[in-house]
């Protein structure tokens, strides 16, 4: 279990050492110039998203959950589609809307509306609105599934309240535990974010340890760097687990009643949700097929269908790799399930989806390089550091959670009578892994290396920075574009993300937790991760 973990630790390890190594020459300036306003602009990024998912991620749910109108199962499923939108996708869409040139304001201009600007899309704020828009399901799917797990008799007693009253002052506390749990994850996920505020640019902490190490070439600051950010990653984490432990359920019973809304009120809210989807989903949706259909002829080349190559590549290779990895660390729990060692290691191995990309990065970068120095002598320079066993490490440490959760959870429902008639038969050790669990869990395992495979090809800035010289993916295509103001140029890639994004989402719609009806509502405890292990565990 120990190598399993190392992956995730290896970098940890890495970061927190900086803490105490000499200041570099670069340190002063960062700390005296830079870090400063990367720190507040974090904390300022934060604070606006976590506002304004928490908004309308419980404003929708108790919509969905509370009232009956036209269209609301489609819409309840719908609400859940942002998911599939990498925030970096959304951005320059935005941006070619809403940017001074873009044609929302050059209307604006042509109507006579004065030659200042509405606003400045690139801006803290722009990259505050549409991390926000990609972020608030999280929000959405814990309380829509703690308000219809709260009882209908609860209702009925506060029903003398007023309606506004029920939410107020009995849906929303009882929801809160739930509703907090999301907010951190939105919280974990902005902490993390690089492609967005890369494209906004905005200064955080990601995008300052990207342009330590690749723009000032200095490794030592980005570790440095790292090692702060590790801190503040850190510390949510525990925020996490101390607002899990305090956590309750809600009341169980007949699931909440809804309400039909009639007339007006129906129409308003069918006529809100629907228009909300369409802008938030829709439009970017319309947007990007159709560049991508307009630079069809010039974009489909056999360069495209490398890059796309590529990342399938390094996804199916991810996929296959962590799925064996976490169905032994999955299978060594079984075999020893009051093992407190083993429950850490296994906790350790799965510690890397609450931390960024950029930091694993650097964390995993600078010791092997370090490494690979030492044996110069012996082995040829970029063995490790300039091939795909660096960047799949980086991915073992991101993404280990996405598949141990749901295979680790499978398992478990496996009876202990099963594994006794196996060893009756002499079916014992590895082979009882191989010939009974594992096809007992076969479906497990085909979510487990699907949710990998979207989650490889979206991710950005460990395969930006690990890659090998000139290895480019869909993702990396779409960060050079963009940059370069290239955005009709990188709607194909970017539509294929977002296709593949879809294949989560369709499975959280198939699970429990995002189903849009059931007779009896259950509570969803808060996330056992940090990250959305909440939407992986579905």
């Amino acid at each position: 279990m120990a190598l399993l973990a190392l992956p995730t630790l290896l970098p940890l390890a890495a970061c927190l050492a900086a803490l105490g190594a000499p200041w570099s020459e670069h340190w002063g300036h960062l700390f005296g110039v830079v870090l400063p306003g990367v720190a507040g602009n974090t904390a300022l990024l934060m604070l606006l998203v976590v506002l304004q998912a928490g908004l309308l991620g419980s404003g929708w749910a108790w919509l969905t959950a509370r009232y009956d109108f036209p269209g609301r199962g489609l819409l309840h499923a719908a609400l859940l589609l942002p998911l599939a939108l990498p925030g970096y996708v959304l951005g320059f869409v935005a941006i070619h809307l809403l940017d001074y040139a873009g044609p929302v304001q050059s209307a604006w201009r042509e109507a006579g509306g004065g030659p200042q600007p509405l606003w400045q899309i690139r801006s803290l704020y722009g990259a505050a609105l549409i991390l926000g828009l990609t972020l608030y399901p999280y929000v959405y799917l814990m309380a829509y599934n703690a308000y219809r797990s709260i009882g209908r008799n609860t209702l009925d007693m506060a029903a003398t309240l007023g309606q506004t009253a029920v939410f107020r002052r009995i849906a929303l506390p009882l929801a809160a535990p739930w509703i907090a749990g999301g907010l951190l994850l939105v919280a974990m996920e902005v902490l993390a974010d690089f492609g967005t505020v890369a494209l906004f640019n905005v200064q955080t902490f990601t995008t300052a340890i990207y342009k330590s190490w690749f723009g000032l070439f200095a490794l030592d600051a980005a570790l440095q760097l790292a090692s702060v950010l590790v801190l503040l990653a850190l510390a949510l984490m525990a925020v996490q687990r101390a607002v899990q432990r305090r956590g309750r359920m809600v009341q169980r019973g007949p699931g909440l009643p809804r309400r039909r809304l009639r007339g007006g009120a129906a129409l308003a809210a069918s006529g809100g949700a629907a228009g909300f989807v369409l802008l938030v989903v829709g439009l970017p949706l319309g947007l990007l097929l159709r560049w991508s259909l307009a630079h069809l002829s010039v974009e489909l080349d056999p360069r495209y269908l490398e890059w796309l190559g590529r990342s399938l590549l390094l996804a199916g290779s991810a996929a296959a790799l962590l799925t064996a990895s976490a169905l032994l660390a999955a299978y060594l729990e079984r075999r020893q399930p009051g093992r407190r060692t083993l429950q850490l290691g296994a906790r350790a191995a799965t510690l890397g989806y609450a931390l960024p990309g950029t930091l694993l990065a650097v964390g995993l970068y600078a010791p092997l390089a370090a490494l690979e120095n030492a044996l110069a002598d012996w082995v040829a320079p970029g063995w490790v550091t300039q091939s795909l066993v660096l960047l799949l490490l980086g991915y073992w440490a991101r993404f280990m959670a996405v598949a141990h959760t749901p295979i680790s959870q499978q398992l478990a429902r496996v009876t202990p009578s099963i594994d006794e008639a196996a060893r009756t038969l002499g079916v014992r050790g590895w082979r009882l892994l191989h010939r009974v669990h594992r096809p007992l869990i076969s479906g497990a395992l085909a979510s487990a290396a699907a949710l990998l495979v979207i989650d490889v090809i979206k991710e950005m800035p460990i395969t930006l920075m690990l890659r090998p010289s000139g290895f480019d993916t869909l993702a990396t295509r779409i960060f050079e574009l963009t940059a370069e103001g290239e955005y009709e140029r990188a709607a194909l890639p970017a539509l294929t993300i977002v296709l593949a994004g879809l294949v989560p989402v369709a499975l959280l719609l198939r699970s429990g937790h995002g189903r849009e009806d059931r007779a009896e509502p259950t509570p969803v405890p808060l996330a056992g991760r940090p990250g959305t292990e909440a939407l992986h565990a579905a």
